[in-house]
């Protein structure tokens, strides 16, 4: 099928493509309150004209960067969940494995972590920032519920608290640890091991 969609159109949203890319880093190296807007447009190549044109206010880009990162966080796991849900679970480990292997897809780079925390400590600050985070997490605690639920009714096995209970565990537990291999310097093979130990421990509360 022949792309009919407008140049211009395109141009466009290869601007705010790249302007969100730019200032997703920024915004992670530096924070939000320290990012200025020249700062953004210079890494992405483009003016304050291009800028103004495309997002009213940084912390309107803020918001629509959230926006994308629910999207493709929720995105991501669901496509992951879709292509391992057929696999055989037998045994608690393996399903704290297929748990982990489903987290993993939320950020496991400096970058998300960074970003996911600076997300947070806006959200904690600010109303509009608190919703979109909000809407994230609501997002990817549904989807892993739904992958929690699913496990335990196909295999067997009974969890001790409620499914929602269980996700809120699981990835209270994945931030905290994936925050604590940064903030370590762990690479990335010691980040993953510590990772599987801290969701092992709550695995092994949650289930029966």
């Amino acid at each position: 099928m022949t792309d009919t969609a407008p140049a211009p159109s395109r141009r466009r949203e290869n601007t705010r493509t790249r302007l969100m890319d730019a200032a997703a880093e920024m915004f992670a190296e530096v924070g939000i309150e320290a990012a200025s807007v020249e700062a953004v447009c210079e890494r992405a190549g483009f003016t304050r004209g291009a800028f103004y044109s495309n997002f009213a206010s940084k912390e309107e880009l803020f918001l629509a960067l959230c926006a994308r990162s629910a999207e493709t966080t929720i995105a991501a796991v669901r496509e992951r969940v879709t292509s391992i849900e057929d696999r055989g679970l037998d045994a608690a480990s393996d399903v704290m494995q297929l748990v982990q292997e489903v987290l993993e897809v939320t950020g496991e780079d400096r970058l998300d972590v960074l970003l996911g925390a600076e997300t947070r400590l806006q959200a904690l600050r600010n109303p509009d920032f608190a919703a979109a985070y909000l809407a994230l997490g609501q997002g990817l605690g549904q989807s892993v519920t739904h992958l929690v639920s699913d496990i335990a009714a196909a295999r067997g096995l009974t969890l001790r608290i409620p499914a929602e209970a269980a996700t809120d565990l699981l990835l209270s537990v994945w931030g905290s640890a994936s925050e604590t291999a940064l903030m370590t310097r762990l690479d990335q093979t010691r980040a993953r091991r510590y990772l599987a130990e801290r969701l092992s421990q709550v695995v092994g509360l949650i289930l029966e």
